[in-house]
């Protein structure tokens, strides 16, 4: 399947209405995989990808706020608010939201992010308007009622200690505050219990209008969709609301870079009785605008992403030090993080830690060979189409893109910048990000002696 840029803009209105400017971005043959944008007066995004062979169809808001946007006495408001938006509307009450999408088989989730919040349902192509309707209705119509805000502060502060009670998950908090502190990349998204204890139902509702308004807001579907009846039905949903009353509005850009710190050798450990010692060793990554990210993804591949990775065979196949281990990428809009993250048992933390340090500096003065690039080209490639086999992640995709990047890029276009990256690219970007100073964060049972040798490990 091939898909090729297209620029030509139509523009479309309703006797009495303002005008909706629709483009084809991306054209599919025979109509897959065609991608379409309407920007509707009022600033609202819609961005659709054709799937007629496909009998589902997903739907979801992105807003575009996160966590990063928070004040540190607002911390874990983005969150929050994700759980009150399905707590019942001026049209529905929870129940009627839940069952709505139940009865007709689908699915509804929403998760927040560090920069962004997407609230989505899948569904048979048939039900996608109820689909859209309710959707629609829980982003512009929540009532944040206060009793709601009590209420789901308790399943708030379940879902932190949840996170709290998991080392393997709660590790990687850990790191991001080794490598940020406490600007706000270096916060959890979910808060902590002080902060969502001290969050008033005004603070919430405040935050919702300011965050939620059309030009914050990017509406994806994907699947058996047709493009025309989606803008309608999204038209509709938001003009019963009175959403898009500010026709002259335009949509927000894509969130530009500012000034965050990064920390370098510092060390945040935690001590506590598990089985297991969760560790990340990392470092500064790139951000994800940068067009070394498709270096540093084949990179990544080679070093910790799959069983036939460098880290994966010297940790775990050679020696046998550790179940799961493997390297990571998280890219922001002004810098990035690259980390390895491995369990083993506590007595072994030093031994696994000078094997990842050896790998990484090996590769940062060496690079990749041919054939390992090869492998890393074709395991990254074809895990990324993979990936994109349902509606779901078609969705995720054009939202993500339009969101951050503000434009939408074909799969073949992906799979040519991969296949185009060159071993010198790998290693001008392996020098640049692994030649930093790691950081480090550990949980696990710690003594004095052990903790002041991981200090020293990364010196």
């Amino acid at each position: 399947m091939t898909s090729r840029p297209h620029r030509a803009t139509a523009r479309t209105s309703t006797e009495g209405r303002a005008v909706a400017r629709t483009q084809t971005l991306l054209q599919g043959e025979n109509g897959i995989g065609t991608i379409r944008r309407t920007v509707l007066p009022g600033g609202l995004r819609v961005v659709t990808e054709t799937l007629p062979s496909v009998r589902s169809a997903t739907f979801g808001i992105w807003a575009h706020v996160g966590s990063r946007d928070e004040t540190p006495a607002l911390g874990g408001a983005t969150h929050y608010l994700e759980h009150l938006l399905f707590k019942g509307t001026g049209r529905r009450t929870a129940l009627d939201i839940s069952s709505a999408i139940d009865a007709v088989g689908g699915e509804m989730n929403a998760f927040t992010a560090k920069e962004y919040t997407c609230y989505y349902a899948r569904v048979l192509d048939a039900d996608l308007p109820l689909a859209i309707d309710v959707v629609c209705d829980m982003l512009t119509g929540s009532l944040i009622d206060p009793a709601d805000v009590d209420a789901e502060r308790g399943v708030v502060l379940e879902e932190i200690a949840m996170t709290e009670d998991d080392p393997g998950d709660c590790v990687h908090d850990l790191f991001a505050k080794a490598m940020f502190g406490t600007a706000p990349l270096g916060r959890p998204v979910l808060g902590t219990v002080e902060t969502v204890n001290g969050l008033t139902r005004d603070q919430i509702a405040r935050f919702y209008r300011r965050h939620y308004d059309p030009t914050h807001l990017v509406v994806t579907a994907a699947g058996n969709v047709d493009h025309a009846a989606v803008v309608r039905q999204v038209r509709a949903a938001f003009d019963r609301a009175g959403a898009l009353a500010r026709e002259d509005a335009v949509p927000l850009a894509p969130r530009g870079g500012s000034r965050t710190i990064r920390t370098a050798g510092r060390v945040e450990l935690l001590d506590r009785a598990t089985e297991q010692a969760h560790v990340v060793l990392g470092m500064p990554g790139i951000p994800r605008t940068d067009d070394r990210r498709w270096a540093l993804g084949v990179l990544n591949t080679a070093l910790g992403g799959g069983m036939s990775s460098r880290l994966f065979q010297e940790v775990r196949e050679k020696r046998g030090l550790a179940y799961s281990v493997y390297s990571y990428t998280s890219g922001f809009a002004d810098c990035g993080l690259f980390g390895v993250y491995a369990g083993c048992r506590p007595s072994q933390v030093h031994d696994v830690l000078k094997i990842c340090r050896d790998e990484l500096e090996r590769v940062a003065r060496t690079g990749l060979g041919d054939e390992e690039l090869r492998r890393a080209i074709g395991q990254l490639s074809g895990s990324t189409v993979l990936g994109l086999e349902d509606t779901g992640a078609l969705m995720n995709r054009i939202g993500k893109s339009e969101l951050c990047w503000g434009e939408q890029m074909s799969v073949d276009d992906m799979l040519a910048r991969m296949a185009a990256v060159t071993p010198d690219e790998v290693r001008e970007v392996a020098r640049e990000v692994l030649g930093h100073r790691p950081s480090l964060a550990v949980i696990g049972p710690l003594k004095d002696k052990q903790a002041a040798r991981l200090h020293e490990a990364v010196a």
